[in-house]
């Protein structure tokens, strides 16, 4: 077994099919002309950032979103950790380098006591529960290594960006098992399996050219045959394997990633609010809300402050001329805010 300092970024608990989804695969009926035809249809790709993963009644939720979209279209899926679990992360990793081991122990295992109540409440049938539970606690026990409760611990940012990994891991297990209970084939995907950076931790730059190739081998055999990759968002690994994350706040940055690497012809950024705005709704009554943005009009609005989108995604975006969306899990009846190559633009 590899130490956790040459821990690889290899298959494991959640890259595999569980009962619930095999049993799924078997029983939906599938248009038969799917796997033929799939060249034709428009990939679409869905993020779903914490807020919208807060808990078993938000997960289902946002699980009914992609199962509408997946009758028609094959869709990859990025997720988030859920709300505040990667603040709990890092505050583990702080905790011991600040020498509180039995502190940091008792944080991590109520980061793991969270997701097993979640996979509780969201009511699986038994046998795909004990399943999920099992992988979960798969994963468990390798958190848990890395916080031993009596020896001090050396933390580097390679140990920040391992810890702040487990989020997404935990998520997508979690979305990935709603999916299946709700009728729809899905598989969670860890990626850092493709996702090769740089080895600049806590902040690490991905290698495209390579994490496209690497990218498009594990996901496009999938969404082929009509299964929805449930792709972790903000981590990637080195070369050699270590894990690495993409820096706070990228998850944005990810989803737009796996939109590139599967040639999605629309990312839609599901998140709490109804779309981007020309200043923060929650401090000025004159805030407007965009119907439309290019992306140089968007890409003005970041410059001048404004917190539209990770500074990633629209060079992404404009390489291959995907559409971005950004709109609110809890009002998906509102259009929110279409970004494009080149559109009328204005506010509603």
């Amino acid at each position: 077994m590899p130490s956790p300092e040459q821990q690889q970024a290899s298959p494991s608990a959640e890259g595999e099919l569980g009962p619930g989804q095999r049993r799924v695969r078997r029983e939906r009926e599938f248009d038969s002309s799917f796997e033929s035809d799939f060249r034709t249809r428009e990939i679409l790709a869905f993020k779903f950032g914490g807020s919208s993963l807060d808990g078993a009644e938000r997960l289902r939720h946002s699980v009914s979103l992609v199962r509408e979209a997946a009758q028609s279209s094959p869709l990859a899926v990025v997720v988030s950790a859920m709300k505040g679990v990667t603040d709990r992360l890092l505050r583990v990793a702080q905790l011991l380098a600040d020498s509180r081991t039995q502190a940091a122990r008792v944080e991590a295992e109520g980061i793991v006591e969270h997701h097993l109540t979640t996979l509780s409440e969201l009511k699986l049938e038994q046998r795909d529960s004990e399943q999920v539970a099992h992988e979960i606690k798969l994963l468990s026990r390798d958190l848990l290594h890395e916080v031993p409760q009596l020896r001090k611990v050396h933390v580097t940012p390679a140990l920040f960006d391992r810890l702040a990994s487990f989020g997404e891991r935990f998520s997508a297990r979690l979305f990935s098992a709603a999916l299946g209970a709700s009728g729809v084939p899905a598989v969670p995907v860890t990626s850092s399996d493709f996702v090769v950076t740089c080895d600049n931790f806590r902040d690490a730059k991905p290698h495209l050219e390579h994490t496209r190739l690497r990218g498009q081998r594990v996901l496009l055999p999938l969404l082929c045959a009509g299964i929805v990759p449930v792709v972790t968002g903000f981590i990637g690994a080195t070369q050699e394997g270590k894990i690495t994350t993409l820096g706070r706040n990228s998850s944005d940055f990810s989803a737009a990633l796996i939109a590139h690497i599967v040639d999605a012809e629309e990312l839609v950024i599901w998140t709490d609010v109804d779309g981007i705005y020309s200043a923060n709704p929650h401090e000025s009554n004159e805030a407007q809300l965009f119907d439309e943005l290019s992306y140089e009009e968007a890409h003005s609005l970041a410059a001048g402050g404004a917190k539209v989108l990770h500074p990633g995604v629209l060079p992404l975006a404009a390489q291959t001329g995907m559409t971005v969306w950004v709109r609110n899990t809890f009002r998906p009846q509102s259009r929110g805010t279409r970004i494009a190559a080149e559109v009328k633009g204005g506010a509603l």
